[in-house]
């Protein structure tokens, strides 16, 4: 608790007995404990306030439907003419038509 050990709680308490004596002690005490619950009370009311608060604000990021995958082609495109590799045509040099 705090890095105290044993010893120096002892030696605390027995110099707060000697200082506030023995009637005023379990007062101080007492009136000690009623703050200290209040105050984690508070703190706990404000914690959960602020939890509140932080999921009312959050904003879950847009569902997207799954990408489909793109259709992959076994057939090569045609090349463009002139281009190594393309078909020249018919080979008696008429366009075809």
């Amino acid at each position: 608790m705090f890095g105290i050990g044993m010893t120096e709680m002892v030696v605390i308490a027995v110099i707060a007995l000697i200082v506030l004596g023995p009637k005023r002690l379990p007062e101080l005490a007492r009136t000690l404990g009623r703050t200290l619950a209040e105050f984690r009370r508070s703190t706990n009311d404000l914690r959960r306030e602020f939890s509140g608060v932080m999921d009312e604000a959050r904003i879950d990021p847009p569902v997207l439907p799954p990408k489909k995958p793109e259709p992959q082609s076994s057939a090569k495109a045609p090349d463009a003419p002139g281009e190594p590799g393309a078909d020249p045509g018919p080979p008696d040099g008429s366009s075809g038509g």
